[in-house]
């Protein structure tokens, strides 16, 4: 798998990728993990989509809880030294893209308030209507089967209607879907002793390829139109 600091080529971070194809759509994956799950989640989405020919920029948002408390969770704090090299999210990263897929945990049926943090500094470009067009989608990640996974998809998704963004979700569009049920979005159960099984490997695949599809689609269909 390419590393996350391999994804750039320069110092704005522009992704160089290693899939065939087009290479016109820039795709952000912007996440926040506090255990590693929905790191690995966003690692698998990032690959796809380079995959699928996107360029790609994996971003997390930054901590805000107390060291203290970080230290005082094994798996919190090793995830915080293993993605030491994974940039932090920054409003330029929304600017540069054509697509953004966000990543949170739930938390109490809503997105993390790290990643919230980070779309709350956007409020000047929302503004200014730098962020309207896009396409955007988004995961997640819960520690039990019914822990507000389709809450925090959908409560991820009201912020992109204020962006005037556009939402592209999986649907059951593709027949592994069936297999985890979640047409909003991709999602796993489990914390960090329950690794990524092929369900949620897949479902990140389907999701990439999805939004790296139809970013495509739109941007041609803009350009022509002029």
């Amino acid at each position: 798998m390419t590393q996350p600091s391999d994804r750039s080529e320069s110092p704005t971070g522009a992704g160089t990728g290693t899939g065939s194809g087009d290479r016109s759509v820039r795709l952000a994956v912007i996440y926040y993990s506090s255990t590693g799950t929905v790191t690995e989640l966003a690692k698998a989405v990032a690959d796809a989509a380079e995959a699928a020919g996107a360029e790609v920029r994996l971003r997390k948002a930054a901590e805000l809880a107390p060291r203290a408390a970080v230290e005082s969770n094994p798996a919190w704090a090793e995830n915080v030294r293993a993605t030491a090299g994974i940039p932090e999210a920054a409003p330029d990263d929304m600017l540069w893209a054509d697509a953004v897929i966000f990543g949170s945990p739930t938390r109490y049926g809503n997105i993390s308030s790290q990643l919230k943090q980070f779309i709350d500094t956007l409020g000047g470009l929302w503004q200014q209507g730098k962020l309207a067009d896009k396409v955007y989608s988004g995961f997640t990640a819960s520690a039990t089967k019914h822990g507000g996974q389709e809450t925090t998809l959908l409560a991820l998704y009201t912020t992109i209607h204020h962006f005037g963004g556009i939402v592209v979700t999986p649907g059951y569009t593709d027949p592994s879907k069936f297999a985890d049920g979640n047409p909003y979005g991709t999602s796993h159960v489990g914390g960090p002793e329950t690794p990524l099984d092929d369900e949620a490997r897949t479902a990140a695949g389907v999701q990439a390829r999805r939004v790296v599809k139809y970013t495509r689609a739109l941007k041609a269909g803009l350009s022509a139109a002029g």
